[in-house]
């Protein structure tokens, strides 16, 4: 596995000091968000000389972008909302090339119009999954079109909130441009550690053949999420359930303070290493 962060860790609107700060506190790759090139996280437009920066950043850092952030809610109660994301989602699929990598991170979406990470009760309906369907649809176009695969991440808050959904979108959408993030953080709140095992351990199997990224935080015992290393989450059980089905994708973390970077760095390379 090669070990990465959220660009957005790091502080800078220019993508070489951004990735230079991430390749300076230990890590190989990075999540790319547009943001650490002052633009919007999803512009209205992204330039080839823009895109271009990044991948010329990236290979002068030795970094390799893993993927780049498209995040939008894709559930949004408001339609226009939802199609004001798609046209940026193509934005960042035509460029994404550029950039270096074939990757585009979606969010799955909820029902609430004013936090594409906070949980809805209507998430859960009939409609709803209707609805991420149609939106799957318009995405899938998008990525064929630009020959790029798009990362989901099953969470509590979102549409697709376990691994047993992500499989049914996968099943039901029938196109291998769908492909899984996985944040074992993401699949419990609070829990016994054999509960926390079983869940994390399904949710690999499951999903072992879509998984191309995996995700790196943690959960303190209130539920609260907390900086990988300082939380419940069992992190031996884990990367060896991603050994089990062959992973060699990159392991990126987030979710920590740039100050914490170096340290968290060198908990996951040594957990890293005690697996091999």
């Amino acid at each position: 596995m090669k070990l990465g962060v959220f660009a957005k860790t790091f502080e800078g609107t220019q993508p070489g000091a951004v990735l230079d700060a991430v390749a300076a506190a230990g890590f190989a790759a990075a999540q790319y968000n547009m943001a650490c090139s002052g633009l919007a996280s999803m512009p209205e437009a992204i330039d080839e000389g823009q895109a271009c920066a990044v991948a010329g950043a990236a290979k002068k850092a030795g970094i390799e972008i893993a993927a780049v952030s498209g995040t939008y809610n894709m559930i949004h109660p408001d339609q226009a909302m939802r199609e004001a994301g798609h046209r940026r989602l193509a934005v960042l699929a035509e460029r994404s090339h550029a950039m270096s990598t074939r990757l585009v991170t979606l969010c799955t979406g909820t029902r609430d119009p004013l936090d594409q990470w906070r949980e809805h009760p209507e998430n859960d309906t009939p409609e709803a999954w209707r609805d991420l369907l149609q939106a799957m649809e318009t995405a899938i176009g998008i990525a064929d079109r630009c020959d790029v695969d798009l990362g989901i991440e099953p969470e509590l808050a979102n549409v697709v909130n376990s691994a047993q959904k992500a499989r049914r979108l996968i099943d039901e959408m029938r196109s291998p441009r769908i492909k899984i993030v996985l944040d074992p953080a993401n699949l419990f709140e609070t829990t016994t550690l054999d509960e926390q095992r079983t869940t994390v351990s399904a949710a690999i199997d499951l999903l072992a053949d879509r998984i191309v990224m995996a995700h790196a935080k943690d959960r303190n015992p209130d539920g609260s999420f907390a900086t990988a290393g300082k939380g419940v989450l069992d992190y031996a059980h884990y990367l060896g359930r991603l050994k089990a089905i062959g992973f060699t994708g990159s392991l990126i973390t987030h979710g920590l303070a740039a100050s914490e970077a170096k340290d968290v760095a060198r908990f996951l390379s040594e957990k890293l290493e005690a697996g091999r």
